[in-house]
């Protein structure tokens, strides 16, 4: 069993920055592959980004390419998501989650609100 819990959401302009944690507690030992996905109001959960335990295989969603950095420090249980160039579209609950390969995203965290103004 894992743990996570979000945090660093917030309000900001558009064009701001923003960057969330997800720190991870209970079996942190396992090699978990880790993400990033956000639901907007009405709208289902969506991907956003991936990281392997050893930070050498990424993935992201493509309209966050080039604005968005996945990140993790295991030595402190933590993953990292540096938003830049926020834009109003990327107003979301983002929630952070964990899986053990093969397996699809079985531990969630609670989401943390992100909302760009314009």
């Amino acid at each position: 069993q894992v743990q996570l819990v979000e945090s660093g959401g917030g309000l900001v302009q558009a064009g701001g920055s923003l960057r969330l944690s997800c720190a991870a507690s209970g079996r942190t030992d396992s090699r978990y592959i880790m993400g990033w996905f956000r639901q907007a109001p009405g709208k289902e959960r969506l991907f956003v980004a991936e990281v392997n335990w050893s930070g050498s295989s990424i993935y992201y969603t493509d309209s966050v390419k080039g604005r968005f950095t996945i990140s993790r420090d295991n030595t402190k249980n933590t993953m990292y998501l540096q938003m830049n160039s926020l834009k109003p579209e990327d107003t979301a609950v983002y929630y952070c989650a964990a899986r053990s390969p093969p397996r699809s995203y079985d531990y969630w965290g609670q989401g943390t609100q992100v909302t760009v103004s314009s």
